[in-house]
């Protein structure tokens, strides 16, 4: 079939773009988005050799992706393949490096230029391709089809938004989602929308990110901060965006008559922004600890600030109350699903985006509480933080929720089992 004009237009700009790309990596490299020792991953450029084998490729964007996907990968590994995973963020390669099964390599995806998609799959050469959630890449993908490889969205989820966008054009859609020969949908809804636009081979399967592992922890770390809050009441927003921050020293302030030994932390989702987030609160006249310059957590610290990647793991095990951000002021959500693991009560606002499912389970079991402002923030916090009963019910159902949504990744495996039995 011959390709859409605009698909070809696509194709053409892209490869044309390519006398740019050395600009465009730069301006990264300055903003802190790109490995500056690994920028030749971008262009296709392998920095490992490929080992004997037979080997799978998984992709995630970022940190959430590809964690999802870790079980997939130590089952794949389990059955005698090597696995490439890529992302596109240096937080999960950071992130990744902690956590990867053996005979699993991380590479960052290259750039979507079908020149540079080529070069990466000539040297990795792998035998399927597990693409997860709603990363879509027109010129990757043409690269995967033209050799034949088998192509699965799993996890797949595609938002309204993004679905109206491919929706005005129609033909482009088709040619595209029509690569994917497996789609495993997150959702009925996820799964009518990749049908729609072409995907073949649509099934529901459920959430990955239910059967990734709760995120690990160091003890020696856990036990010194706790031994140093001793019995302080203690809550975390988890997660935040600009103008969260804001609101949860505001709820501070309000909760210290209240509860005048409260402790607040607050982990912003991009820890880069930790200066202006401390600035902030110093201007509030809150004592503040923050954690990437290892001042230590002491009874006069209001705020203690884990400007810090990949420790959630260790936030929620600090106390049994969460706010996840990016729900209040920015919209889009994050995953609550690591705290509802560890056995948190967790509070967010209206704003959820991609994880409206997952919410709604837990609002819906009591694991979970929306509240829309710092006043209603404030008061869930103060009724939750005074009444052990309630925090510990709103605990225990969260983490019954995560548990009883378990069991994605086996019907992930179960479903490309006859691509993986296949010998190339």
């Amino acid at each position: 079939m011959r390709r859409s004009f605009a698909l070809q237009t696509y194709a053409t700009l892209t490869s044309a773009g390519r006398l740019f790309v050395p600009l465009f990596l730069r301006v990264r490299i300055q903003r802190g988005k790109e490995d500056p020792r690994r920028v030749a991953e971008r262009r296709g450029t392998a920095t490992h050799k490929r080992p004997d084998g037979r080997l799978v490729w998984l992709h995630g964007a970022s940190i959430g992706e590809c964690l999802s996907l870790l079980p997939c990968m130590e089952e794949v590994v389990g059955q005698g393949f090597h696995v490439v995973v890529t992302s596109g963020s240096t937080g999960s390669a950071r992130v990744l490096a902690e956590r990867l099964p053996a005979r699993t390599v991380h590479q960052f995806l290259p750039l979507d230029i079908y020149r540079y998609a080529s070069r990466f799959l000539e040297h990795w050469r792998p035998e399927i391709v597990l693409v997860a959630e709603s990363e879509i890449w027109p010129n990757t993908f043409r690269a995967v089809k033209k050799r034949g490889i088998p192509l699965v969205s799993v996890n797949a989820r595609l938002s309204e938004k993004s679905f109206s966008r491919w929706s005005t054009a129609s033909k482009a859609a088709r040619q595209v989602f029509g690569m994917i020969d497996l789609c495993l949908a997150q959702s009925q809804e996820d799964a009518e929308r990749f049908a729609d636009l072409g995907a073949r081979d649509v099934r529901v399967i459920g959430n990955l990110k239910f059967d990734a592992k709760a995120p690990p922890v160091s003890r020696a770390e856990l036990s010194d901060l706790s031994s140093r809050l001793g019995a302080r009441a203690v809550w975390a927003a988890v997660s935040t965006h600009a103008g969260e921050e804001d609101i949860a020293a505001d709820v501070h302030l309000a909760l210290r008559t209240r509860l005048p030994s409260l402790l607040t932390i607050i982990a912003p989702r991009h820890p880069h922004r930790g200066n202006d987030v401390s600035e902030m609160l110093l201007r509030k006249n809150l004592c503040v600890a923050r954690r990437s310059k290892g001042e230590l957590l002491t009874q006069q610290t209001d705020i203690y600030l884990a400007d810090t990647l990949g420790e959630t793991g260790l936030l929620y095990r600090l106390g049994a109350l969460a706010f996840v951000g990016r729900s209040l002021t920015a919209k889009g959500g994050q995953n609550p699903i690591e705290a509802a693991k560890l056995g948190c009560a967790i509070l967010h606002g209206p704003h959820v985006g991609a994880f409206r499912e997952v919410y709604a389970a837990l609002d819906q079991r009591e694991g979970a509480l929306v509240v829309t402002d710092r006043a209603t923030l404030t008061e869930a916090i103060a009724r939750l933080l005074t009444d052990a009963q309630a925090l510990r019910h709103m605990a225990r159902s969260a983490a019954a929720v995560a548990e009883e949504q378990s069991g994605a990744t086996a019907r992930v495996l179960q479903a490309i089992q006859p691509y993986l039995a296949q010998r190339t």
